[in-house]
């Protein structure tokens, strides 16, 4: 969706702030995908362990040659290691070393999605799990062209609810917002959206931050909040790293800070003192 449509899109969520997000009930495992989305792999080096063969696979990586690193990873993921699934999906995604195909992406998140949906959410592969649904939350919401993959946005909400659920991933917690935002795949609820949108401004992410800070500043739906709303807008204004890709956050910020009186300037500035000084 074009961002300009997204913004529009947000106008009637009903903003029920931190406390109520956290009383959401956590997604349930979503059904394993079907063996013909998974298929095994079946690497033709044999290295001593699995470890042994990300290993090998990441230094080949690091050192240019990508397609070399494929075979030891391939080694790795046909055991089952998280990390060597999650690295072949990105990289089948991106494009990055080896042609891009979006279905042996898919195959590769799914496997990882199947077989390790238990992750412990502190665990250190549990990162690289959850990245895995939400790929395949998009994968499954606009299907994959020319493949068996069709859109299916009910099951693109169950990917980003467990994600967003059981991981706290925060661009799960985006992602479903939106769903809900625009009732894809779910019935449209405002109030649902309003509640992963603010768990992910709080965890720092930054279109989730600036899309909450003009729904408070506009007031459309929500209480308005100018003040706060143009904290959120200043917080997501100082992280955007990306000048073509973030401008229209650059542009919501700058529209409200040209109009918000000094009071409101002044006591936005306070909250995100505030903000800053509780997450030391």
């Amino acid at each position: 969706m074009r961002t300009s449509n997204f913004i529009l899109a947000t106008l009637g969520v009903a903003f029920l702030g931190t406390g109520a997000a956290h009383a959401l009930d956590a997604a349930p495992r979503p059904q394993p995908l079907t063996p013909a989305l998974a298929p095994a792999l079946a690497p033709a080096t044999k290295y001593g362990s699995a470890r042994d063969a990300l290993r090998s696979g990441m230094r080949t990586y690091n050192a240019g040659d990508k397609i070399g690193a494929v075979h030891a990873l391939e080694y790795a993921a046909g055991q089952g290691h998280s990390l060597a699934l999650w690295k072949l999906g990105r990289m089948y995604a991106d494009g990055d070393g080896v042609e891009h195909d979006d279905l042996k992406a898919f195959e590769y998140f799914s496997r990882l999605a199947d077989q390790h949906a238990d992750e412990s959410p502190d665990s250190p592969n549990a990162g690289a799990v959850s990245s895995a649904f939400v790929a395949l939350g998009s994968y499954f919401l606009d299907g994959i062209q020319g493949t068996y993959v069709a859109s299916n946005p009910a099951r693109a909400v169950e990917m980003f609810s467990y994600a967003a659920s059981y991981f706290s991933d925060s661009n799960a917690q985006y992602n479903l917002a939106r769903l809900y935002l625009e009732g894809t795949g779910v019935h449209k609820d405002a109030r649902h959206a309003a509640r992963w949108f603010n768990l992910a401004a709080e965890k720092g992410h930054t279109a989730s931050q600036a899309l909450l800070g003009h729904l408070l500043l506009t007031g459309q739906g929500v209480p308005r909040q100018r003040a706060k709303g143009l904290m959120w807008l200043t917080l997501a204004r100082e992280a955007s790293t990306d000048a073509a890709k973030d401008q229209w956050i650059v542009d919501l910020y700058q529209d409200a800070f040209t109009a918000a009186d000094d009071s409101d300037r002044k006591l936005a500035l306070a909250l995100l003192e505030q903000y800053i000084q509780a997450r030391r």
